[in-house]
């Protein structure tokens, strides 16, 4: 799994100490600071559940901008620098990828994603950086997985499939690290079958 860096806190961020309480030793143990984002708040974890279709025209362009439907709006916007995105491809029910966001949202209403809805252009955007991008056979089965992620626990185990309806999740962090592992398990193999 891919860890983007801590934000270390600014002047400002941090508060303010006495001479005295400088020169203390520094704690050991392990660090309560989270991973971070822009702004300085913890990192958000998404889905984008797309057809093959789109995620085609995702890698076409290169991992470099993910477009998200007009109604998400409100979703979009909190999305900030260094959050991650999850794909998640219908048909195939299976996690392709990951990414990480490297703008703030903007809108643009270029023709590039499709919808049933002919005047869906998928109009909130932001630039993605790739993480983790599998070939269409190397992809992992939600099935295989779907049993392990909290996310999921929300619906009956047997409509575990409603989890993944809709356009855009967000997902808890350990969601996303659970499914990121197995996707980089999977891109491991593939280049020692390849190597």
């Amino acid at each position: 799994m891919s860890d983007t860096p801590e934000t270390i806190p600014t002047v400002s961020d941090a508060p303010e100490t006495s001479p005295a309480e400088d020169q203390r030793p520094a704690r050991s143990g392990r660090s309560r600071r989270k991973r971070k984002s822009g702004g300085g708040r913890t990192a958000q974890y998404w889905m984008v559940v797309s057809s093959p279709d789109n995620f085609r025209k995702t890698r076409e362009h290169g991992f470099s901008i993910q477009g998200l439907k007009s109604r998400h709006r409100r979703r979009v916007e909190t999305m900030r620098v260094g959050d991650r995105l999850l794909y998640y491809v219908t048909g195939r029910m299976g996690f392709a990828g990951t990414v990480t966001v490297a703008s703030p949202m903007y809108e643009d209403h270029t023709p590039i994603w499709r919808s049933s809805r002919r005047d869906e252009d998928y109009p909130w955007r932001v630039h993605i950086r790739p993480d983790f991008v599998l070939e269409e056979t190397d992809w992992v089965p939600a099935k295989e997985i779907a049993y392990r992620l909290d996310y999921v626990r929300k619906w009956p185990p047997e409509h575990w499939t409603l989890a993944f309806q809709g356009h855009i999740h967000a997902l808890p962090r350990a969601d996303f690290g659970i499914i990121e592992d197995e996707i980089a398990r999977s891109s491991r193999r593939r280049k020692a079958l390849a190597g």
